[in-house]
Order: C-alpha cells, then sequence, then structure tokens
C-alpha cells in the first residue's frame, strides 16, 4: 500500500523522483504528491486521482536536486487533494506509509499546542509531531527516536526540514522502505523498482532504522541514536524485469511466466530426482498456515497436499483473524506464513505471535530481504521474480509448488510428484496457447454475478478463480462448495446468474456433476474447467489434460487466471490496478 520515492541528487530530480513514482502504480493508489526544494523554499504539489493528473502539474525544466513524492491509498480521510500527501506542519514536510493508530490522541494534544490541521489524514498529526519535537531540540536524529515513544503503529517516513533543504531524513516501522545507492545521488522507495532507473545497488531498512541521505552522503542510525552500518546488497536483474515486454499487460506477461518459473523452482529445490526443500515438516505433530487472500487459498491447497502425503493435521487461517482467535500453540506446532510481498501486515503480526508463544515458523515468500523473511525462523523464497499486476498468477501458483514439494518431501509419492511436475511447464505453455479464452468469456463478461463452484480440491481452486475474477472484473462472484449450494444459495440461481464449475477429482467428480445438473435445472449457463470426457453437464467446457491426482488440480489454476484476465479485458477494466487495491497490503 502506497508508494514513497525520496531522491537527492542531480539538477534532473524531478524527472528522477516521478520515473520511481510510476513503477509504483502497481501498489495501488487513488492520489499523487512530491514535495521538492526551489531556491530554498519548499513547494508542494498533489492531485486526485492517476499520477498523470500530478504530472500535468510539474514543470520538469524546474531545477532542483532534492524531492519526496508519494501515490496514497486512503485509510484515514477520503481521497481527495487535500488529504493527499505530502503534508506539512512548521519545518516539516512529510510522506508517509501505514498508519498512526493512536493519532486521535495525539491530535487533541497538538491541537492544544496552537497547531491546526487542513486535512483528516494521521499522517499531517505525525508531521506535527516530529516539528514539535525539533522545536524543543534541533536535533533530527534525536527528534525521530523520540517521536518513535509517541507514535503508535506503523510507519515509512521520507521527511524534509526546512533547516536542511539538501537532506532527507527517513525512517520505518513495519512498513518497508530502502535505500538505493548511486554514484552523487541517492533514493529512498518502498520498493526495488523504483530505484532501478538510478542503481541496483540498495540497503534493507529495519525497524526504528534512521537515514540522514544527501546527494554524496549516507548516514544510519539505531534507536539508541548511536550511528550504524548496514550491509549493501545488489539486485540481480534490470529495468526489463518490470517492463510489459509487448504484452497488453502486466498480469498476461506473468501469467506467459508460469512455465519458466516452474522449471526454476524445480532448478532450485529439486536434484537427482529428489527434492532439496531446506525444511522438513514430518517432525511436527500439527501446522497452521495463515495467510490473507490468495496466499491463504494456496495455503488450502498446501493443506490438501500435506495431510494427503505426511497425516498431519493442518489448519489454514486468514491472517487478520489469527491473532483474535484461539489459538493453541504447542511445541511440536509448525507455524507456515505465506505473503508474496512478505511485507503483509495481519502476516506479519501473526508471525510475531506465534514466536512470542515460542512456536517455530516458517516463512514462503516472494521478496528477499522482506520484513517477513528476515523475521521468521525459517525461510523458502517462492523465486517468482517480480510481479507487478496487483492480482497474483505467478506468485501465486510458486507459493502452491513450494507447499507441494514441501509436503511431497520424503513421502513415499515423492518421485512421482516430481515426475508430475516436469511436464507442468510443457501443459502450461499449452494451455495458455491453444485455447482461446477470449470466445468462451463473451457469454460471462456481462453477468452481474457467477458462483465459483467445486468440491474437495476443486473447492480450494475455485476460491481463487473467484477472488480473481472480483479483483480485476468488478463482477460479484462467490466461491461455494457445489453440495452446499442447496442448503439456500441455490434459491438465487436463474438463468441471469453465472456459473463457473472446477471439476478435476474423480473420485468425488460424479457428485460435483449432479450438484451442476441441479444449477442447469434452474437455467444457469455453466462453463466447467474439467478433465472429464463428458459434456452433458455443461454449457462450455475448458478441457485440461487428465494426468494425475497431483497434477490435475494444478491444470485448472492458467485457465481460471486467463478467464479472469478476458473477461477484465471485454469490460474494459483496468486490469493490472483495479481499483481500491495494492499490490502490498502494509495496513491491519
Amino acid at each position: 500500500m502506497c508508494g514513497i520515492v525520496g531522491y537527492v541528487g542531480d539538477k534532473k530530480a524531478l524527472i528522477k523522483i516521478m520515473t520511481g513514482l510510476k513503477s509504483l502504480e502497481y501498489r495501488g493508489y487513488d492520489s499523487s504528491g512530491i514535495a521538492y526544494v526551489k531556491d530554498g523554499i519548499v513547494k508542494i504539489l498533489k492531485e486526485e486521482g492517476p499520477i498523470r493528473n500530478l504530472e500535468e502539474k510539474i514543470n520538469y525544466n524546474e531545477i532542483t536536486t532534492i524531492g519526496i513524492s508519494h501515490t496514497r491509498w486512503s485509510t484515514h480521510g477520503a481521497a481527495n487533494k487535500i488529504n493527499a500527501h505530502p503534508h506539512r506542519q512548521g519545518k516539516i514536510t512529510l510522506v508517509h506509509n501505514g498508519i498512526i493508530e493512536n493519532y486521535e490522541q495525539l491530535k487533541r494534544e497538538l491541537l492544544n499546542q496552537g497547531y491546526c490541521f487542513q486535512s483528516n489524514t494521521d499522517t499531517e498529526v505525525a508531521a506535527a509531531v516530529i516539528d514539535s519535537l525539533y522545536k524543543k531540540s534541533q536535533d533530527m536524529v534525536l527528534v525521530l527516536n523520540e517521536a518513535v515513544k509517541m507514535l503508535t503503529g506503523s510507519y515509512a517516513f521520507n521527511i524534509i526540514n526546512d533547516d536542511y533543504p539538501d537532506t532527507i531524513f527517513a525512517m520505518r516501522k513495519d512498513s518497508p522502505l530502502i535505500v538505493g545507492i548511486g554514484q552523487k545521488e541517492n533514493i529512498l522507495a518502498s520498493d526495488i523498482p523504483a530505484i532501478l532507473h538510478i542503481t541496483n545497488k540498495y540497503v534493507v531498512l529495519d525497524n526504528y532504522d534512521i537515514v540522514v541521505m544527501q546527494s554524496n552522503k549516507l548516514e544510519y542510525y539505531n534507536a539508541d541514536n548511536q550511528k550504524i552500518s548496514k550491509q549493501i546488497n545488489i539486485f540481480v536483474g534490470d529495468i526489463e524485469t518490470i517492463s510489459k515486454n509487448g504484452y497488453d499487460h502486466y498480469m498476461l506477461k506473468e501469467i506467459n511466466e508460469e512455465p519458466e518459473i516452474v522449471k526454476r523452482i524445480l532448478t532450485l529445490y529439486t536434484d537427482e530426482g529428489r527434492i532439496k526443500i531446506p525444511f522438513k515438516l514430518n517432525k511436527y505433530a500439527s501446522v497452521d498456515i495463515v495467510a490473507c487472500g490468495s496466499a491463504s487459498f494456496a495455503g488450502q491447497l498446501g493443506k490438501f497436499y500435506i495431510e494427503k502425503f505426511l497425516n498431519i493435521p493442518t489448519s489454514v487461517t486468514f491472517a487478520s483473524e489469527y491473532r483474535y482467535q484461539k489459538n493453541f500453540f504447542r511445541k511440536d506446532k509448525l507455524v507456515i506464513l505465506i505473503s508474496q510481498s512478505g511485507e503483509t501486515a495481519d502476516t506479519l503480526a501473526a508471525l510475531k505471535l506465534a514466536k512470542d508463544n515460542g512456536v517455530t515458523t516458517l516463512a514462503i515468500v516472494n521478496r528477499k530481504d522482506s520484513s517477513i523473511a528476515r523475521e521468521a525462523d525459517n525461510v523458502i523464497y517462492t523465486e517468482a521474480g517480480i510481479e507487478v499486476s496487483v492480482a497474483t498468477t505467478k506468485a501465486y501458483l510458486a507459493q502452491v509448488i513450494v507447499l507441494l514439494l514441501l509436503a511431497a518431501s520424503g513421502s513415499k509419492e515423492e518421485g512421482s510428484v516430481l515426475n508430475d511436475l516436469k511436464i507442468l511447464p510443457n501443459i502450461i505453455t499449452k494451455q495458455i496457447n491453444d485455447y482461446d479464452y477470449k470466445k468462451v468469456s463473451k457469454f460471462l463478461y456481462k453477468k452481474e454475478n457467477i458462483f465459483y463452484l467445486g468440491r474437495g480440491i476443486d473447492y480450494f481452486l475455485a476460491m481463487e478463480g473467484s477472488l480473481k475474477l472480483k479483483e480485476i472484473s468488478y463482477i460479484h462472484s462467490e466461491a461455494f462448495a457445489a453440495g452446499e449450494l442447496k442448503h439456500g444459495s441455490i434459491s438465487l440461481i436463474d438463468e441471469n446468474f453465472g456459473v463457473i464449475a472446477v471439476v478435476t477429482d474423480k473420485n468425488i467428480s460424479h457428485k460435483t456433476i449432479s450438484n451442476l445438473k441441479e444449477v442447469a435445472a434452474r437455467s444457469a449457463k455453466i462453463l466447467t474447467i474439467t478433465n472429464i470426457n463428458d459434456d452433458s453437464f455443461s454449457n462450455y467446457v475448458i478441457k485440461i489434460d487428465d494426468i494425475s491426482d497431483v497434477l490435475n488440480p494444478l491444470l485448472a489454476i492458467i485457465p481460471m487466471q486467463l478467464l479472469a484476465y478476458n473477461i477484465a479485458k471485454l469490460k474494459n477494466c483496468d486490469i493490472d490496478k483495479p481499483r481500491n487495491l495494492a499490490k502490498s497490503v502494509t495496513v491491519e
């Protein structure tokens, strides 16, 4: 959520700041803004809506060497120009990713001190807190460490102080922030794509780190006001990693990358016909899988595989619920945290809860150096590369493959699972290229309501298919266990309803088909993704290969993704940046 870019360098600062900011559009936002120093004066420009609205107000010929910028995903206050960042109080101008939970109490205290507020945001309150502290000590490092004691919540701050027109101050707690290190120029950002037009060298900030950044100078301090050193990392890749490479959308590009992602995972985690995942599940009596959104639905497939291969009782819980339910922590329990970004606030909080209770944790994440990866006891990287589209595709598949390898490792089925997975890349390529998804999507894209149906593992797949559809097409879609429809929800079915069914599990397919015939009897049109050679129960069929009990469910993933993509495209939706959504959800 939100994107931050701060830059100190040469006279083309505005171009470099906005280049970085535009690379973070995938994170989701509803307004944007920039603050920069011109002739010793801080100038602020803010606009509601897409970044292009802000760009129309910028004079790129203005000479400035320093600025901070922001894309806002609204939490406190409406999405409008007034609430957009940057915010300014006294000598302090700042942008903020995160949430200040105690801002209302702080605001009352600051009003009593004479501060006035223009916006409804928690961020403007944070700016006033820092300004009030600066009036007392005039030492920004000390001020920021004092602010930590007052601010409850999460934050990544970029700050310009009027008294230091060539310096950006920054600090973070529970929201990501990195420092890109260039030649006589440095950049702060929420994520790696925003620095790649300048440098591939970066530092990952830890909680409570403070940065004092100038064009040719970087200083880091800890919570004790002590100067510290930080490890410099090298990003392996280039700007092409985050380009569309000729595809209409990042989502389509990322779906087409899935065969190579599977190959990469197999290369990393298998050798000579054996699984080489650096972690074993068989010493644990139970497993909790904790995640949000698509990652939780990947977790449902992981539960299926862990229980199938290892007979270990496994639960899957949304991270947003995990902290607030009754948990039975034991020394022989494992908690698996799944997150594409590694920064998901709810998942990070669940990780901390497990660790506080002495339970072993395993993170399955895509982004190296992320907070979850660094704080978990163990980590397995999905190695899916940078995923730009908000609606996950390749990262979800990578999570499922890693969970499958984790479950099959050391089991009797290990060899057969690997044999199946070796042919998966070729099957995915065939599925992408050999079917006209646009044609079959035409009967669905005008529907206002769609049910996604399945039973057993097919129901877990339906959960992800339904989420993908509603995320990017804005069609109301729900996933149902097919056998549950007749216990109430079938009352909604009529000729105007769309139904997508996933039928890959032959052990229960006859039951699912029976449920679909009940739906057909109520005049609904049905599209089925199936390996069954019988189209009597469906109006439209996407036929997938029939390989094995393990591989067959995975073959439904690509058709679900391409259905959602093509339906959204027919509706002229903003596929890569769906409304109200953010790629990295860093607030609770």
